[in-house]
């Protein structure tokens, strides 16, 4: 064997092992369950509990990494650790981990009493039991570890005591009690154990110490656990006092069968491989209690008794079932009349059943302690409420299923339901309202079940409005459930509705968590967090954060990940209708007028990260409501932005439909610098649009004009150059008759960057020269950041290499006083582009790759392209095609995330050119001539010559009149706008060799 965990952990051959504690907590959990990966956050959990560092996952690796060396050391194979996405598993052969060995002697032992060969079941047993050096895993205190130690212990004990049953059969009992008395000193209150003892005196004659012991035990039970012996007790008790010599053979401890679980449903759908893994996991890790929590209509209930059921044969002595009735139109069952019911179901007479909840739960605990049952406590209301329900014998599973995260319970595996998903809503569907319908109109179904949010409940019951509407199609039903908030109505079958199966988690909450769950159904985004909770709500973060959690914990929310929070749609349907009351309308107005105000500076904030324009400096935002959300804490970044994107331009829509015209325009005008940095082309043009008309609206010129140059930025993105010019011919009006000279040198820059692709390069100088004269003289250096930005690039693109250097050097110190990272990381790619174009190599490749880690670190897509193409084309120019080949693909995908087309055209035509320096021609070509037809229909004139040039590479040597041709344009083109391409086309045209 190469690892041992019947005792203290053990690597490799003799004694050794692994003395760094979080590496032993490491390698204990993947020991535990060989074979199968054991996720990182298990780990985590397992090493640092509630508490892990930010570095956690990182650390995990590092204790991997010393494994692997360990390993090494033992002569081991380092390989045997996998890693995998999820997380990590350790390889092991059949034989190689002592408890597969014990598990592997104690099924032989088993089989051969099974097959009435006591003695070689004496013989599996005693081999297994050798196996153990003491308590598993001991000396890793780690809870994760503990608990499933304590599991295998178990295993271990259960298997001695088989064992003893066959050395009291065989008539053997002397050799094994010194071990028997042994063990029973650790475990003082295992009643089988103890008559073990007593058996195993009595049959070697010593029917005084057997006494004692049964003495010493019933003082123990009774002072630990305020109960008498169980009946098996005493009656062996009973029978050693009359000196029954048959005391050697161990009776057999008999019971009737108890089963009261409910029917399991006949379609029981979608949860198959929840169920399989739930069943694989109780099996292999023995678990005792498994809870099962999810939010109204998962179908918790259904999966329980499904999981009780899969599970009876290992359990045949008793399935129980009791509702406790914790989210029900009914009180929550006490525990003490929890305890009688289930006493009942059991079989106990009721003048046995004490008064008493403590002694009641004794008395359970005793009838279950022997037998082999499984207990589903269903509709659980809070811990305390089950805490005195759970059994403590070896051989009892508890199911546990609550609406609420029962995080109070000191035992017990958590298992959270989600919704469906799509496919087997459908099929859930199929099977209530009938397959041929779903068959005849798959895509309405496919819209019931969205509709229903992929909830059991829901579909159950909209599968059953239409099976009791046969005339109905599935689509008409899709349309009712469209209807918005009023699409709960439709959901109701009998006295079951999905509405009331929310009214009742609803009304578990305090008062002030329900008016924080009415207020969260204004949010108009898919996910939001507790600064956002906190401004509906009108209440400090901290007690934002505790309603929250109070939500999340009975499921009315979820908490999909560490501090960001979203509802299930129906559940936010229910919300809203809750705040739809006419006499909450003040309540609602104010709510929505906080939520706005809070985004809008938050996002203006994290989007100053990105650009400080002239435009942005003079924007009159409105006062704060809520400061000590805005600017207390860590101020929101892009990452924020990222996660809340969504948010932000449902805010935009709901700002108009709110007619809250003044949030709209300026919220959409607060997001653009990300939008536009970030490569989310599509959300600006939308957010643009509607804030156009919601300044239209107002009849506010001055928004009206940021519209109008805003949107236009959109336009140029996504290459619709004819709009962009139009939209930014109008801003620069209305900014001249407003007097907005700031503003209009922020419109003058935008129309030079369209020009710029246009080939236009003196227009787009022009436009420039206008932008940099008006910052100037109204002296605001960002602007004049902005515009040295917007030069460099174009000088760039003339082939001004000196001029371009000069600028960009002045850029990039400007940029470090006046401007943002993004600026200085602008600059330095400008300065490296401009020193790679004169053939200064080296240094031109670190300073791009100085800049690409800053747009990376910005998420700026569109700049991580353009880096990318600039490297690849010097890795190119050095002979490394292949680097420079998968270069550009990396700068297409940036390219592609950035949303920019014209950008995308640019990589594919470097991409060919590499493609053609490898001697892979006909791809070149062909990439090339797609780029030509692409370039062509956007009207990027750069991209259509650099495509036109590429082209007559690849056929210069076969076909050179074709070549000549393809030239003659792409030099008309580049001359067109001055590039310094041309030069080089000239020189082909004259000397194509």
């Amino acid at each position: 064997m190469r690892f041992g965990i019947l005792g203290p952990l053990r690597v490799g051959a003799g004694e050794a092992t692994v003395t760094a504690g979080r590496d032993r907590t490491v390698l204990a959990m993947l020991l535990l369950r060989p074979n199968r990966i054991v996720p990182v956050e298990e780990l985590v959990d397992a090493i640092w509990e509630e508490r892990p560092p930010a570095t956690a996952r990182a650390q995990v690796q590092t204790c991997v990494s010393r494994l692997r060396r360990r390993f090494a050391q033992l002569g081991l194979s380092p390989a045997a650790i996998l890693s995998d996405p999820v997380g990590y598993a350790i390889s092991t052969e059949p034989g190689e981990v002592d408890a597969d060995v014990f598990a592997r002697g104690v099924e032989a032992a088993r089989a051969a009493l099974a097959a009435d060969q006591p003695a070689d079941a004496r013989r599996h047993f005693r081999n297994a039991l050798a196996l153990w050096r003491g308590p598993a895993l001991s000396g890793i205190t780690s809870r994760s570890v503990r608990r499933r130690a304590q599991a295998l212990d178990e295993q271990g004990l259960t298997a001695l005591e088989e064992c003893v049953d066959v050395e009291l059969r065989l008539g053997d009992p002397a050799e094994i009690l010194d071990v028997l008395t042994e063990t029973m000193a650790r475990y003082p209150l295992r009643e089988r154990l103890r008559g073990q003892v007593m058996l195993a005196l009595s049959a070697v004659g010593r029917q005084a110490d057997a006494l004692a012991v049964y003495r010493e035990g019933r003082r123990l039970y009774a002072e630990e656990l305020g109960i008498e012996p169980g009946a098996a007790l005493q009656e062996l008790h009973q029978r050693v006092l009359a000196g029954d010599l048959a005391l050697a053979r161990p009776q057999e401890h008999r019971t009737v069968p108890v089963r009261v679980l409910p029917r399991a449903i006949s379609d029981f759908t979608g949860r198959q491989e929840t169920l399989a893994r739930l069943v694989k996991e109780i099996e292999e890790d023995h678990t005792r209690v498994q809870l099962i929590d999810g939010m109204a209509g998962s179908g918790k209930t259904t999966l329980a008794v499904h999981l009780a059921t899969a599970l009876a044969d290992r359990y045949p002595d008793a399935q129980l079932f009791i509702d406790l009735h914790g989210h029900s139109d009914r009180e929550p069952l006490l525990p003490v009349a929890a305890l009688a019911a289930l006493l009942r179901q059991l079989g106990v007479p009721g003048d046995r059943i004490p008064a008493d909840v403590d002694e009641r739960a004794a008395l359970w605990r005793s009838e279950l302690a022997d037998r082999r049952a499984v207990v589903v406590l269903d509709n659980a209301a809070s811990a305390a409420q089950v805490a005195p329900l759970l059994p403590s014998g070896p051989g009892t599973l508890t199911l546990i299923t609550s609406r609420r995260r029962l995080t109070g319970l000191d035992e017990g595996r958590p298992s959270s339901l989600a919704v469906l998903d799509p496919d087997e809503g459908i099929e859930l569907l199929a099977r209530v309202a009938g397959a041929e319908r779903v068959v005849a109109e798959p895509e309405a179904a496919a819209e019931v079940v969205r509709r229903c949010g992929c909830l059991p409940l829901a579909i159950r019951l909209a599968g059953a409005r239409l099976a009791h509407r046969p005339r109905w199609r599935i689509a008409d039903l899709a349309a009712r459930l469209a209807a918005g908030p009023d699409a709960l109505s439709e959901l109701v079958a009998g006295d079951r509705s999905v509405g009331q199966a929310f009214a009742l988690s609803y009304a578990q909450v305090t008062p002030t968590a329900q008016r924080m769950f009415r207020l969260l159904g204004l949010h108009p985004g898919t996910r939001l967090d507790a600064v956002m909770a906190a401004a509906l709500a009108d209440v400090p973060m901290s007690e934002a954060q505790h309603l929250l959690d109070e939500l999340v914990d009975v499921h009315l929310v979820d908490e999909p990940e560490p501090g960001l929070f979203r509802f299930h749609d129906l559940v936010r349907d229910y919300a809203r209708r809750l705040m739809a009351e006419p006499a909450r309308a003040t309540e609602r107005s104010a709510a929505v007028e906080r939520m706005f105000n809070v985004c809008l500076h938050l996002v203006l904030l994290a989007s100053n990260q990105v650009e400080r324009s002239a435009s942005r400096a003079s924007f009159r935002r409105p006062p704060m409501l809520r400061p000590d959300l805005v600017e207390t804490g860590t101020p929101p970044n892009l990452g924020w932005l990222e996660e809340n994107r969504a948010s932000v331009t449902a805010m935009v829509r709901l700002a108009e439909a709110e007619g809250r015209y003044d949030y709209c325009w300026q919220l959409a005008f607060a997001g653009w610098s990300y939008w536009y940095a970030s490569g989310h082309p599509d959300e600006l043009i939308e957010a643009h649009t509607i804030g156009l008309r919601a300044a239209e609206r107002l009849g506010d010129e001055a928004a009206i004009a940021t519209m109008h140059n805003y949107l236009a930025s959109g336009y140029h993105r996504v290459a619709r150059y004819a709009e962009a010019l139009a939209s930014m011919e109008l801003a620069l009006d209305l900014r001249k008759r407003l007097g907005d000279p700031l503003g209009r040198a922020g419109t003058h820059k935008n129309v030079a960057a369209v020009h710029a692709i246009l080939g236009n390069v003196p227009a787009a100088l022009q436009h420039l020269t206008e932008a940099l004269h008006i910052v100037r003289r109204e002296g605001h250096a960002a602007g004049v950041v902005a515009v040295f930005n917007n030069q460099a690039s174009v000088l760039l693109s003339a082939g001004r290499l000196d001029e371009a250097l000069a600028l960009s050097r002045q850029h990039l110190m400007l940029a470090r006083t006046a401007g943002t990272l993004y600026d200085s990381a602008n600059a330095l790619g400008h300065i490296a582009m401009a020193r790679a174009r004169m053939g200064h190599g080296e240094p031109a490749l670190r300073r791009l790759r100085a800049a690409l880690a800053i747009k990376r670190r910005l998420g700026n897509w569109y700049g991580v392209g353009e880096l990318l193409n600039e490297i690849g084309v010097l890795e190119r120019m050095s002979g490394h095609p292949e680097a420079a080949m998968s270069l550009h693909r990396e700068a297409l995908l940036s390219m592609t995330e950035a949303g920019d087309r014209s950008g995308q055209c640019a990589s594919r035509n470097l991409l060919a050119r590499a493609l053609l320096d490898q001697g892979d021609a006909a791809s070149a070509l062909d990439l090339h001539r797609r780029v030509l037809a692409d370039a062509t229909r956007l009207n990027a004139r750069y991209e259509q010559a650099r495509a036109l040039d590429g082209i007559a590479r690849c056929l210069v040597g076969t076909d050179p009149a074709a070549a000549r041709a393809h030239w003659v344009r792409a030099q008309a083109l580049f001359s067109e706008f001055g590039a310094p391409e041309r030069f080089e086309v000239e020189r082909l045209l004259a000397d194509p060799e």
